[in-house]
């Protein structure tokens, strides 16, 4: 764990705890780690509902949990079966994950992704054509919009933590679709023939993910180095880039391609080739941005505003337009919009540019009226305050993960 610190004094742990014995040797260890430094561990267990004995699996796990001596939630979910289930299956499951772990107090979500994991992703991600950076496959480290995900054990051979859950006795639960030849990342598994990740091809391949992400981490940081001498990055979803600061070279284009997914609310950077020829152009339209030039050779990126998300009805916690994270309490009648043409009506309090103002999200009453604007800080009604808009972009966002 003190490579991916610091945690600070009792620190609030939460494990995503599938029921297999990998996930439970990080509760496991998670729960000795944390009590011992007078620190708490919460196991969060995600029922995804596609099969009809999944809810009864679910309650087995919180047993095994329970008789650990682990406190846990579970959380419900009821995805519909179709195509891509597997891909769904984990984007639901980490959407719910990370909100709980906040929700709960815990800035840190850990998983059990081991050594065969890590493996069977770049070589599945090798397969599908990734570049360098896919074929750093997980990050040990990732931000999320609500807390760190962290995967302590990427090093650790599965044997090991199967060895830490028997040794515990406990009988983990296994998911019959990790068995399933129907799913490609299953048939590869399969293939590499290692269940216990100690041979040689799962650690060669475990080896040349490490070497990828090694290098993928130096090219982040040059990445951000520009970006923190060339952009002026505000709370109310807008930047300021200097273009000489930027340059045009491969790194300045990289870097705004991610300046523009943040402002976009894209979940990847936009296109390297089609932002080199934004770049060139001085401006455009891309990923959900809108480059525009400025005075002293600057750049002003707004959200495009043929692209802001409509109006949504309000449940405590949402993310708006995929760049902004509201909660509060429930509020019936009462919806999230753009500001839209009232921006208008409201750029002498601020002095956020009119583009930006616009595509600010509000929340509006159940008379329509303006209830809580972000950035200005304005609430007209002490019921408004309660409510927080935050700019919170998704996978796009900074720092990368």
């Amino acid at each position: 764990m003190a490579p991916l610190g610091p945690f600070g004094a009792a620190p609030s742990l939460a494990v995503a705890v599938s029921g297999g014995p990998h996930s439970l040797a990080v509760a496991l260890l998670a729960r000795d780690w944390a009590e011992a430094r007078g620190g708490r561990v919460l196991a969060l267990v995600a029922d995804h509902g596609l099969r009809p004995e999944s809810g009864a699996e679910a309650d087995d796990v919180m047993g095994l949990l329970a008789g650990a001596g682990i406190a846990a939630a579970c959380l419900r979910l009821r995805l519909p079966s179709g195509a891509r289930v597997q891909e769904r299956a984990r984007m639901a499951r980490l959407a719910v994950l990370t909100e709980a772990a906040a929700r709960h107090g815990c800035p840190w979500l850990l998983f059990g992704h081991h050594r065969g994991d890590q493996s069977e992703t770049l070589a599945f991600r090798a397969l599908r054509g990734s570049g360098a950076a896919g074929l750093a496959a997980m990050a040990a480290m990732r931000v999320a919009p609500d807390c760190l995900i962290l995967r302590p054990l990427l090093g650790f051979a599965p044997a090991r933590l199967e060895a830490v859950a028997a040794a515990a006795g406990i009988s983990p639960v296994r998911d019959p679709s990790n068995d399933n030849p129907r799913f490609a990342r299953i048939r590869l598994r399969q293939a590499l023939a290692d269940p216990g990740g100690e041979g040689d091809g799962v650690q060669a391949l475990a080896e040349a993910a490490s070497a990828f992400a090694h290098r993928r981490a130096r090219q982040e940081a040059a990445l951000l180095d520009r970006l923190a001498a060339a952009a002026e990055i505000h709370p109310e979803a807008y930047a300021w880039v200097d273009s000489r600061a930027l340059g045009s070279d491969a790194l300045g284009v990289a870097a705004l391609a991610r300046l523009i997914a943040l402002i976009g609310g894209a979940a990847w950077p936009a296109p390297i080739e089609a932002t080199a020829a934004l770049l060139a152009r001085g401006g455009g339209s891309l990923a959900g941005a809108w480059v525009r030039p400025g005075a002293g050779g600057r750049l002003l990126l707004v959200r495009d505003p043929g692209m802001v998300a409509p109006a949504q009805t309000l449940t405590p916690r949402f993310l708006w337009d995929g760049r902004f994270s509201v909660t509060g309490p429930a509020r019936p009648g009462w919806h999230c919009a753009a500001l839209g043409a009232a921006a208008a009506t409201l750029r002498h309090q601020t002095k956020t540019p009119l583009a930006a103002l616009s595509a600010l999200p509000a929340l509006w009453d159940e008379e329509g009226k303006l209830a809580v604007l972000p950035g200005l800080f304005y609430a007209a009604t002490a019921e408004a305050s309660a409510w927080r808009l935050v700019f919170a972009p998704r996978g796009g966002g900074l720092p990368p993960g």
